[in-house]
C-alpha cells in the first residue's frame, strides 16, 4: 500500500466525511496527506469578506488536524499541476475528493484526471461523496430525465433518501504529513481588510454549535423564518457552503415535524441538481424567451446599480437589507428574494448584475443556489415566479418588519422615526431625514412598466 492524499475543496471537516475514510481505507498505516491547493480561478472573483471566510475556515481545518498531530498541507496554483506534484512528493498511490458538480469543478477534475493518469506511475483520482445528501444526476422523473420543478423532485429526493452520517474518525487516521516535516506547506494569504464586517466563528466546532443551538429553535423556525426582524434563520448556509457540516448531519436529526427546514435544504439540493443537468444556466437564462426584455444600459445603469449595492435606493427594507450584506457577507432569505426582484423589475437592471454582486459578497454565496434563485425571482428559471409577481417594497416591509426594528439596525439615518414612517420615510411632511435619499423610482410606476414589457413580449411570441 501507498500513501494517499485526501484533496479538501468544498468539504472542510474531519467528520462525516466519506472521502476521507475512502483515502484512510486505501492507505492503512501509510497515511493520509490533507491537502488543500489555493486556486486563483476561484479566489479572484470573491470580495474580502467572502475570501476572509475562507481563510478563516481553512486555518480552522489546520488547527483540528494539528489536534491529530498533522497539519494541512497548502500549496498555490493550478490543480493540475499542484496535486500531481504532491502525489511525486510523497508516493501516494491515490489521490481521494469529494465529487464536484459545478461547471467550473467539473472541467478542473477531469484536467487534474488525466494530469494524474500521466505520471509514469499513473494514480486514480477517487471521488466519494458530495457536498449534497443526494447526488446530483441521481434523481430523476419517470421519463428518465432531469426535474425542472421543485415539487416533484422534493417527493422523489424523499422516496431516494440518504446515507447515514459516514464515520471518519480522525483519531483513528494514520496522518501522512507534518508541518515539522520535510515536506512544506506554503502560507496562507493575507487575510484582506474586512474592519467592521463581522463573520460567524468558522470551522467544524463551531458548525456543529450553531447547528445544536439551531435545534432548540426548529419548532419556531416555519413562522419566525420569514421575519427580518426576528433571528429565526439557522445561519447554517455559510457552513454548509464551505462544507464545515454536511446537510446529512442536519437531515439525520430531524424528525417528521421539522418538514419545513427540510425542505429549505432540499430546495439546495434541487439548484444543484438543475445546474448539474444544465450548466449553461449558471451565466445564461433558463428560459431564454425572457431575454428579451428590455433593461436599462450605460450611465443609467451605473446609476442604480451603484445606488443598490451600497443601499441608497429610499426603499428601507431594500436599503436594509443590502447594507447587511455588506456588513455581514449575509442576508435575510425573505429580503434576498425582494432586493433581487426589485434590482430586476423595479429599476429595469438584468439578473446577472445582481447576481454577481451576490456571489462577490456573499460568505454563502453557492453558485447553484445563487444563480437559479436570482432567475426565479427574474421569471427566467426553474419554478420560475409568474412574472407579474413583483415585490413591494413598502408591503414587504410592513409584513416582514412591522416594528422596523430589522430597518433601524442597518439603516441608522432612519432609527428616530416613529411608526409607519420607518416604512415610508417619504410621505412624511418633512420628507426623509437628512442624509437619506428619496426613493430612486415609483414603485407603482415600474411596476406598471415591467408589466407592460413584458406582455410586449409575450405578443411578439
Amino acid at each position: 500500500m501507498s500513501a494517499s492524499v485526501l484533496w479538501f475543496r468544498r468539504d472542510l471537516r474531519l467528520g462525516d466525511h466519506p472521502a476521507l475514510a475512502a483515502a484512510a481505507e486505501s492507505a492503512a498505516d501509510r497515511g493520509v496527506v490533507p491537502l488543500f491547493v489555493l486556486d486563483d480561478a476561484l479566489l479572484r472573483a470573491s470580495g474580502p469578506a467572502r475570501t476572509a471566510w475562507v481563510l478563516r475556515s481553512l486555518t480552522a481545518l489546520d488547527r483540528d488536524l494539528r489536534a491529530h498531530g498533522c497539519g494541512l498541507l497548502v500549496r498555490h496554483g493550478r490543480p493540475e499541476d499542484v496535486v500531481p506534484d504532491v502525489v511525486a512528493q510523497t508516493g501516494a498511490g491515490s489521490v481521494h475528493v469529494s465529487a464536484d458538480f459545478a461547471p467550473y469543478g467539473k472541467r478542473r477534475d477531469e484536467r487534474v484526471r488525466a494530469a494524474l493518469a500521466a505520471l509514469p506511475e499513473p494514480v486514480p483520482l477517487i471521488a466519494t461523496g458530495s457536498p449534497y445528501a443526494v447526488a446530483p444526476g441521481r434523481v430523476h422523473t419517470k421519463t428518465d430525465k432531469p426535474f425542472q420543478v421543485y415539487g416533484p423532485f422534493y417527493r422523489a429526493w424523499m422516496a431516494h433518501g440518504w446515507r447515514a452520517p459516514a464515520s471518519s474518525d480522525p483519531k483513528a487516521i494514520a496522518w501522512a504529513y507534518s508541518p515539522s516535516g520535510d515536506l512544506r506547506s506554503e502560507p496562507l494569504p493575507v487575510e484582506p481588510d474586512v474592519a467592521g464586517i463581522a463573520l460567524p466563528e468558522p470551522g467544524e466546532a463551531a458548525a456543529l454549535a450553531a447547528w445544536a443551538a439551531f435545534r432548540e429553535q426548529l419548532a419556531d423556525y416555519p413562522e419566525d423564518r420569514e421575519r427580518a426582524d426576528r433571528d429565526g434563520s439557522s445561519r447554517l448556509s455559510p457552513y454548509l457552503k464551505i462544507g464545515s457540516i454536511h446537510p446529512r448531519t442536519l437531515l439525520a436529526d430531524l424528525g417528521p415535524e421539522d418538514d419545513v427546514f427540510r425542505r429549505e435544504l432540499a430546495w439546495r439540493e434541487f439548484y444543484a441538481a438543475v445546474l448539474h443537468a444544465w450548466p449553461a444556466s449558471a451565466r445564461d437564462y433558463f428560459r431564454p424567451q425572457l431575454r428579451g426584455l428590455p433593461y436599462v444600459t450605460g450611465e443609467e445603469l451605473r446609476e442604480r446599480l451603484s445606488a443598490w449595492q451600497d443601499g441608497r435606493t429610499g426603499y428601507p427594507l431594500v436599503d436594509a437589507g443590502m447594507r447587511q450584506l455588506l456588513a455581514e457577507g449575509w442576508m435575510h432569505n425573505r429580503v434576498r428574494m425582494l432586493v433581487a426582484s426589485f434590482l430586476v423589475k423595479d429599476l429595469h437592471i438584468e439578473w446577472q448584475h445582481g447576481a454577481r454582486h451576490f456571489l462577490r459578497h456573499l460568505i454563502d454565496g453557492d453558485l447553484a443556489s445563487n444563480q437559479h434563485n436570482w432567475q426565479w425571482v427574474a421569471g427566467s428559471g426553474t419554478d420560475a415566479a409568474p412574472y407579474f409577481r413583483i415585490f413591494n417594497p413598502v408591503t414587504q416591509s410592513r409584513k416582514f418588519d412591522p416594528d422596523g426594528a430589522y430597518i433601524r439596525r442597518w439603516v441608522p439615518e432612519l432609527r428616530g422615526l416613529a411608526g409607519r414612517d420607518v416604512h415610508e420615510p417619504w410621505r412624511r411632511v418633512e420628507g426623509p431625514p437628512a442624509g437619506y435619499p428619496p426613493p430612486i423610482v415609483d414603485h407603482g410606476e415600474q411596476r406598471a412598466e415591467t408589466l407592460a414589457a413584458y406582455e410586449e413580449l409575450r405578443r411578439r411570441g
